[in-house]
């Protein structure tokens, strides 16, 4: 689950932008915080995929290197009977796993990167050409919280929309997400009662046939400081 903090950072993660078109293909970001999931160990166990509804794309979990470095993958099946553009890619960590519940009070924050690849040459740019890269990547996500309705239901939390790109290559550079718990003073926040307390990746409008990546997720408390692992 944990990456092993390296403090020399590799010569791959040097190399100027100008030079990743001459490489042909985007360096994954390297994670920079001791507390970062990085997946270098192979355990994903508290991931997994939500097909809950018709939209929610289906497909399989693993974790797969990417230019020397370790990801989740959400490999995606393309099995939805819905367009591909309306198809859904979820995925839900489960935070309770990962920190031990008497940490979800702790947690204000999420950080992480997402990366999203092409499989064909499906996308169309404005010049009408062909290309075999991702498009736009849209991405959003929620969570319970524990704060309940006057049915004693907990209530669900929209954390804000990010999104990214890329046009040129097969698959993309890091696209950065940030979700914030910005009510947690009024009680919309985890608490160490919640066994289950687990946060929902999503990405959508999808543009190309495609699979969705997750990486370097750091969980951080009011004051900025990232939270230990478990």
């Amino acid at each position: 689950m944990k990456k092993y903090f390296i403090g020399l950072i590799s010569l791959l993660s040097l190399v100027s932008c100008s030079q990743v078109g001459q490489l042909g293909f985007n360096i994954p970001r390297r994670a920079t915080d001791p507390n970062a999931i990085t997946f270098d160990d192979g355990d994903f166990s508290f991931a997994k995929i939500i097909t809950d509804d018709r939209e929610s794309a289906n497909g399989s979990l693993s974790v797969v290197e990417v230019h020397g470095n370790n990801m989740l993958k959400f490999s995606d099946d393309m099995t939805s009977a819905v367009p591909m553009n309306e198809r859904v890619q979820k995925v839900s960590i489960n935070v309770a796993k990962i920190l031990g519940t008497e940490n979800l009070p702790l947690v204000r924050s999420i950080e992480f990167d997402v990366y999203a690849d092409a499989l064909t040459d499906g996308y169309i740019n404005a010049e009408g050409q062909h290309v075999k890269a991702p498009g736009t990547i849209c991405c959003g996500g929620g969570t319970v919280v524990d704060y309940k309705d006057t049915q004693d239901n907990r209530k669900w939390y929209d954390f804000a929309e990010f999104q990214g790109g890329e046009y040129n290559l097969d698959m993309s550079e890091a696209v950065h997400g940030e979700f914030k718990f910005l009510l947690a003073e009024s009680g919309l926040c985890w608490s160490e009662n919640m066994d289950d307390a687990n946060f929902l990746i999503m990405r959508w409008g999808i543009e190309n046939v495609s699979d969705f990546y997750i990486d370097n997720i750091v969980f951080y408390d009011i004051d900025g400081n990232s939270i230990p692992i478990a």
